[in-house]
Protein backbone atom coordinates (compact mmCIF):
# COMPACT_ATOMS: atom_id res chain seq x y z
CA UNK A 1 0.00 0.00 0.00
CA UNK A 2 1.27 3.53 -0.68
CA UNK A 3 2.39 5.58 2.26
CA UNK A 4 1.12 9.07 3.02
CA UNK A 5 4.25 11.21 2.62
CA UNK A 6 5.83 12.67 5.75
CA UNK A 7 4.76 16.22 6.61
CA UNK A 8 6.80 19.17 5.44
CA UNK A 9 9.05 20.89 7.93
CA UNK A 10 8.66 23.17 9.74
CA UNK A 11 5.20 21.80 10.41
CA UNK A 12 2.53 23.78 12.29
CA UNK A 13 0.63 22.28 15.17
CA UNK A 14 -3.05 21.36 15.06
CA UNK A 15 -4.28 24.82 16.07
CA UNK A 16 -2.29 26.63 13.38
CA UNK A 17 -3.41 24.08 10.77
CA UNK A 18 -1.30 24.63 7.64
CA UNK A 19 -0.36 28.24 8.42
CA UNK A 20 3.41 27.87 8.82
CA UNK A 21 3.90 31.60 9.43
CA UNK A 22 1.42 31.43 12.29
CA UNK A 23 3.10 28.33 13.73
CA UNK A 24 6.46 30.09 13.69
CA UNK A 25 5.03 33.23 15.31
CA UNK A 26 3.40 31.17 18.04
CA UNK A 27 6.68 29.39 18.75
CA UNK A 28 8.42 32.74 19.05
CA UNK A 29 5.66 34.11 21.28
CA UNK A 30 5.95 31.11 23.59
CA UNK A 31 9.63 32.00 23.99
CA UNK A 32 8.83 35.65 24.75
CA UNK A 33 9.53 37.09 21.30
CA UNK A 34 6.37 38.98 20.33
CA UNK A 35 7.94 40.74 17.33
CA UNK A 36 7.06 37.87 14.98
CA UNK A 37 3.40 38.11 16.00
CA UNK A 38 3.54 41.86 15.42
CA UNK A 39 4.89 41.40 11.88
CA UNK A 40 2.44 38.58 11.13
CA UNK A 41 -0.60 40.60 12.15
CA UNK A 42 0.64 43.65 10.26
CA UNK A 43 0.86 41.52 7.10
CA UNK A 44 -2.58 40.04 7.76
CA UNK A 45 -4.25 43.45 7.64
CA UNK A 46 -8.02 43.42 7.34
CA UNK A 47 -8.35 39.85 6.10
CA UNK A 48 -10.76 39.35 9.00
CA UNK A 49 -11.11 35.57 8.88
CA UNK A 50 -7.34 35.16 8.78
CA UNK A 51 -6.81 37.79 11.46
CA UNK A 52 -9.34 36.12 13.74
CA UNK A 53 -7.77 32.71 13.19
CA UNK A 54 -4.25 33.96 13.82
CA UNK A 55 -5.10 35.94 16.93
CA UNK A 56 -7.15 33.07 18.34
CA UNK A 57 -4.23 30.67 17.92
CA UNK A 58 -1.68 33.11 19.32
CA UNK A 59 -3.95 33.68 22.31
CA UNK A 60 -3.82 29.97 23.17
CA UNK A 61 -0.25 30.29 24.40
CA UNK A 62 -0.27 30.04 28.22
CA UNK A 63 2.00 33.08 28.48
CA UNK A 64 0.14 35.19 25.90
CA UNK A 65 -1.15 37.63 28.55
CA UNK A 66 2.28 38.66 29.91
CA UNK A 67 3.75 38.71 26.41
CA UNK A 68 0.93 40.98 25.21
CA UNK A 69 1.62 43.26 28.19
CA UNK A 70 5.31 43.36 27.22
CA UNK A 71 4.31 44.29 23.68
CA UNK A 72 2.05 47.07 24.98
CA UNK A 73 4.84 48.44 27.15
CA UNK A 74 6.97 48.74 24.02
CA UNK A 75 4.10 50.04 21.86
CA UNK A 76 1.41 51.65 24.00
CA UNK A 77 -1.95 51.77 22.23
CA UNK A 78 -1.14 48.99 19.75
CA UNK A 79 -4.47 47.63 18.47
CA UNK A 80 -2.85 44.29 17.64
CA UNK A 81 -1.34 43.86 21.10
CA UNK A 82 -4.59 44.93 22.74
CA UNK A 83 -6.55 42.42 20.66
CA UNK A 84 -4.09 39.67 21.57
CA UNK A 85 -4.43 40.54 25.24
CA UNK A 86 -8.23 40.46 24.96
CA UNK A 87 -8.39 37.06 23.29
CA UNK A 88 -5.77 35.65 25.64
CA UNK A 89 -7.83 36.78 28.62
CA UNK A 90 -10.92 35.22 27.06
CA UNK A 91 -9.02 31.96 26.61
CA UNK A 92 -7.90 32.02 30.24
CA UNK A 93 -11.44 32.76 31.41
CA UNK A 94 -12.76 29.74 29.54
CA UNK A 95 -10.11 27.62 31.23
CA UNK A 96 -11.19 28.93 34.63
CA UNK A 97 -7.97 30.89 35.13
CA UNK A 98 -9.38 34.40 34.66
CA UNK A 99 -12.42 36.34 35.79
CA UNK A 100 -14.80 36.42 32.79
CA UNK A 101 -15.68 40.01 33.66
CA UNK A 102 -12.01 40.98 33.25
CA UNK A 103 -11.87 39.17 29.91
CA UNK A 104 -15.04 40.88 28.68
CA UNK A 105 -13.69 44.27 29.68
CA UNK A 106 -10.46 43.55 27.78
CA UNK A 107 -12.47 42.62 24.67
CA UNK A 108 -14.53 45.80 24.92
CA UNK A 109 -11.32 47.86 25.25
CA UNK A 110 -9.92 46.22 22.12
CA UNK A 111 -13.17 46.81 20.23
CA UNK A 112 -13.13 50.49 21.14
CA UNK A 113 -9.53 50.83 19.96
CA UNK A 114 -10.24 49.28 16.54
CA UNK A 115 -13.94 49.86 15.71
CA UNK A 116 -13.79 48.14 12.30
CA UNK A 117 -12.21 44.94 13.62
CA UNK A 118 -14.63 42.07 14.37
CA UNK A 119 -11.96 40.11 16.27
CA UNK A 120 -12.50 41.58 19.77
CA UNK A 121 -16.20 40.79 19.38
CA UNK A 122 -15.17 37.23 18.53
CA UNK A 123 -13.58 37.06 21.97
CA UNK A 124 -16.87 38.16 23.52
CA UNK A 125 -18.79 35.51 21.58
CA UNK A 126 -16.36 32.84 22.81
CA UNK A 127 -17.36 33.77 26.36
CA UNK A 128 -21.09 33.18 25.77
CA UNK A 129 -22.59 29.92 27.01
CA UNK A 130 -26.08 30.11 25.54
CA UNK A 131 -27.59 31.40 22.32
CA UNK A 132 -29.47 34.11 24.14
CA UNK A 133 -30.00 37.73 23.24
CA UNK A 134 -26.45 38.73 24.22
CA UNK A 135 -24.88 36.08 21.98
CA UNK A 136 -27.09 37.09 19.06
CA UNK A 137 -26.23 40.75 19.57
CA UNK A 138 -22.50 40.00 19.63
CA UNK A 139 -22.82 37.83 16.54
CA UNK A 140 -24.53 40.73 14.76
CA UNK A 141 -21.70 43.07 15.78
CA UNK A 142 -19.27 40.65 14.15
CA UNK A 143 -21.25 40.15 10.96
CA UNK A 144 -21.85 43.88 10.62
CA UNK A 145 -18.08 44.18 10.29
CA UNK A 146 -17.59 40.99 8.25
CA UNK A 147 -20.82 39.42 7.04
CA UNK A 148 -19.45 35.93 6.43
CA UNK A 149 -17.18 35.62 9.46
CA UNK A 150 -16.35 31.91 9.52
CA UNK A 151 -15.44 31.39 13.17
CA UNK A 152 -18.39 33.43 14.43
CA UNK A 153 -20.82 31.30 12.43
CA UNK A 154 -19.29 28.13 13.87
CA UNK A 155 -19.58 29.47 17.41
CA UNK A 156 -23.20 30.49 17.04
CA UNK A 157 -24.09 27.14 15.48
CA UNK A 158 -22.54 25.38 18.50
CA UNK A 159 -24.65 27.52 20.83
CA UNK A 160 -27.86 27.12 18.85
CA UNK A 161 -27.41 23.34 18.78
CA UNK A 162 -27.78 23.31 22.57
CA UNK A 163 -31.28 24.77 22.51
CA UNK A 164 -33.89 22.25 23.71
CA UNK A 165 -31.39 19.40 23.40
CA UNK A 166 -33.03 17.58 26.30
CA UNK A 167 -36.20 17.28 24.22
CA UNK A 168 -34.42 14.91 21.85
CA UNK A 169 -34.09 14.78 18.05
CA UNK A 170 -35.94 17.42 16.08
CA UNK A 171 -35.52 17.48 12.28
CA UNK A 172 -36.93 21.02 12.24
CA UNK A 173 -34.56 22.39 14.88
CA UNK A 174 -33.59 26.02 14.39
CA UNK A 175 -29.86 25.29 14.12
CA UNK A 176 -30.52 23.60 10.77
CA UNK A 177 -32.53 26.54 9.50
CA UNK A 178 -29.89 29.03 10.60
CA UNK A 179 -27.05 27.10 8.95
CA UNK A 180 -28.99 26.57 5.73
CA UNK A 181 -29.91 30.24 5.51
CA UNK A 182 -26.33 31.35 6.16
CA UNK A 183 -25.01 28.97 3.49
CA UNK A 184 -27.57 30.17 0.95
CA UNK A 185 -26.87 33.84 1.60
CA UNK A 186 -23.07 33.51 1.50
CA UNK A 187 -21.10 34.15 -1.70
CA UNK A 188 -20.71 31.16 -4.01
CA UNK A 189 -17.05 30.68 -3.03
CA UNK A 190 -17.62 30.95 0.73
CA UNK A 191 -16.77 27.95 2.93
CA UNK A 192 -19.99 28.73 4.83
CA UNK A 193 -21.45 26.30 2.29
CA UNK A 194 -20.27 23.61 4.72
CA UNK A 195 -22.12 25.19 7.68
CA UNK A 196 -25.15 22.84 7.44
CA UNK A 197 -22.73 19.91 7.97
CA UNK A 198 -21.28 21.69 11.02
CA UNK A 199 -24.81 22.21 12.35
CA UNK A 200 -25.53 18.51 11.94
CA UNK A 201 -22.39 17.55 13.88
CA UNK A 202 -23.05 20.07 16.64
CA UNK A 203 -26.63 18.89 17.08
CA UNK A 204 -25.38 15.29 17.26
CA UNK A 205 -22.91 16.35 19.97
CA UNK A 206 -25.65 18.13 21.96
CA UNK A 207 -27.86 15.03 21.81
CA UNK A 208 -25.13 12.45 22.40
CA UNK A 209 -23.72 14.06 25.55
CA UNK A 210 -27.22 13.74 27.02
CA UNK A 211 -27.51 10.08 26.02
CA UNK A 212 -30.10 10.88 23.35
CA UNK A 213 -27.95 9.64 20.47
CA UNK A 214 -25.47 6.74 20.28
CA UNK A 215 -22.00 7.43 21.66
CA UNK A 216 -20.52 6.04 18.43
CA UNK A 217 -21.52 8.56 15.75
CA UNK A 218 -21.08 5.98 13.00
CA UNK A 219 -24.02 4.01 14.44
CA UNK A 220 -26.31 7.02 14.91
CA UNK A 221 -29.39 7.25 12.64
CA UNK A 222 -28.84 11.01 12.95
CA UNK A 223 -26.43 10.77 9.98
CA UNK A 224 -28.61 8.68 7.69
CA UNK A 225 -32.03 10.29 7.42
CA UNK A 226 -33.28 11.91 4.22
CA UNK A 227 -32.50 15.47 5.26
CA UNK A 228 -28.97 14.73 6.41
CA UNK A 229 -28.23 12.84 3.19
CA UNK A 230 -29.21 15.85 1.11
CA UNK A 231 -27.07 18.13 3.29
CA UNK A 232 -23.97 15.93 3.05
CA UNK A 233 -24.36 15.42 -0.70
CA UNK A 234 -24.74 19.15 -1.40
CA UNK A 235 -21.71 20.02 0.77
CA UNK A 236 -19.50 17.39 -0.85
CA UNK A 237 -20.55 18.44 -4.36
CA UNK A 238 -19.79 22.06 -3.47
CA UNK A 239 -16.33 21.10 -2.20
CA UNK A 240 -15.52 19.22 -5.41
CA UNK A 241 -16.13 22.42 -7.39
CA UNK A 242 -14.55 24.86 -4.92
CA UNK A 243 -11.67 26.77 -6.52
CA UNK A 244 -10.54 28.94 -3.58
CA UNK A 245 -8.54 26.56 -1.46
CA UNK A 246 -6.83 29.24 0.61
CA UNK A 247 -9.26 30.01 3.44
CA UNK A 248 -7.38 29.95 6.77
CA UNK A 249 -9.96 27.67 8.44
CA UNK A 250 -10.83 25.43 5.47
CA UNK A 251 -9.21 22.39 7.11
CA UNK A 252 -11.69 22.67 9.96
CA UNK A 253 -14.51 22.40 7.43
CA UNK A 254 -12.84 19.46 5.69
CA UNK A 255 -12.55 17.64 9.03
CA UNK A 256 -16.28 18.15 9.61
CA UNK A 257 -17.08 16.93 6.11
CA UNK A 258 -14.79 13.88 6.35
CA UNK A 259 -16.31 12.99 9.72
CA UNK A 260 -19.82 13.28 8.23
CA UNK A 261 -18.92 11.04 5.30
CA UNK A 262 -17.51 8.40 7.65
CA UNK A 263 -20.65 8.55 9.80
CA UNK A 264 -22.80 8.42 6.68
CA UNK A 265 -21.03 5.24 5.57
CA UNK A 266 -19.34 6.70 2.49
CA UNK A 267 -15.62 5.89 2.96
CA UNK A 268 -14.69 6.47 -0.70
CA UNK A 269 -15.86 10.08 -0.53
CA UNK A 270 -14.18 10.47 2.86
CA UNK A 271 -10.92 9.21 1.32
CA UNK A 272 -10.75 12.19 -1.03
CA UNK A 273 -11.15 14.49 1.94
CA UNK A 274 -8.55 12.67 4.04
CA UNK A 275 -6.02 13.05 1.24
CA UNK A 276 -6.62 16.80 1.28
CA UNK A 277 -6.56 17.03 5.08
CA UNK A 278 -3.31 15.11 5.47
CA UNK A 279 -2.54 14.97 9.18
CA UNK A 280 -4.18 18.30 10.05
CA UNK A 281 -6.71 16.78 12.42
CA UNK A 282 -8.97 19.14 14.37
CA UNK A 283 -10.40 18.08 17.74
CA UNK A 284 -13.93 18.89 16.60
CA UNK A 285 -15.87 16.92 15.51
CA UNK A 286 -13.72 13.80 16.01
CA UNK A 287 -14.03 14.16 19.79
CA UNK A 288 -17.84 14.00 19.75
CA UNK A 289 -19.32 13.14 22.12
CA UNK A 290 -16.43 12.09 24.42
CA UNK A 291 -13.89 10.31 22.21
CA UNK A 292 -10.14 10.74 21.82
CA UNK A 293 -10.16 12.86 18.65
CA UNK A 294 -6.72 11.78 17.49
CA UNK A 295 -7.48 8.09 17.82
CA UNK A 296 -10.89 8.54 16.19
CA UNK A 297 -9.42 10.48 13.28
CA UNK A 298 -6.62 8.01 12.76
CA UNK A 299 -8.94 5.00 12.82
CA UNK A 300 -11.37 6.62 10.39
CA UNK A 301 -8.59 7.68 8.04
CA UNK A 302 -7.00 4.24 8.14
CA UNK A 303 -10.29 2.53 7.29
CA UNK A 304 -11.00 5.01 4.51
CA UNK A 305 -7.59 5.08 2.88
CA UNK A 306 -6.46 1.56 3.67
CA UNK A 307 -2.88 2.79 4.11
CA UNK A 308 -0.16 2.85 6.70
CA UNK A 309 -0.24 6.31 8.16
CA UNK A 310 2.41 8.78 9.19
CA UNK A 311 2.21 9.47 12.96
CA UNK A 312 -0.10 12.29 13.98
CA UNK A 313 1.30 15.37 15.73
CA UNK A 314 1.56 15.49 19.47
CA UNK A 315 -1.61 16.43 21.26
CA UNK A 316 -1.92 19.98 22.59
CA UNK A 317 -1.53 20.45 26.35
CA UNK A 318 -4.49 19.43 28.50
CA UNK A 319 -7.08 22.19 28.62
CA UNK A 320 -5.95 23.78 25.37
CA UNK A 321 -9.09 24.95 23.56
CA UNK A 322 -9.58 23.73 19.97
CA UNK A 323 -10.05 26.14 17.08
CA UNK A 324 -13.20 24.63 15.79
CA UNK A 325 -16.55 24.11 17.50
CA UNK A 326 -16.63 21.33 20.08
CA UNK A 327 -18.42 20.55 23.30
CA UNK A 328 -20.14 23.61 24.77
CA UNK A 329 -17.14 24.71 26.82
CA UNK A 330 -14.48 23.68 24.34
CA UNK A 331 -16.26 24.92 21.26
CA UNK A 332 -16.32 28.46 22.57
CA UNK A 333 -12.67 28.61 23.55
CA UNK A 334 -11.56 25.65 17.18
CA UNK A 335 -9.86 23.18 13.38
Amino acid sequence: MPLIPPPRTPRPGPEALDDTELAAARTDLAEGRWQSARSLLARTGDDWDRRGHRLTVLALDPAAVPHAHAWLRAEPGSADATALLALARACRALAGAEDPAVARAACRDAAALAPADPTPWLGLLQLEHTAGADAVRIFEEITTRHRDHHHAHHLLVALLAERRAAAGPDPLHEVYAFATRAAEQAPADSPLAILPVVAHAERYRALAVRGLAPADPATAPHWRDHRSGAVMRAAFDWWLEWEHDDHPRRLIDLNYLAHAKICEGRPAEAAALFHRIGDHVTPAPWSYPDRDPYAAFRAARSRSLGTRLHPLPARPPAGTPPTGSATPAASLQSP
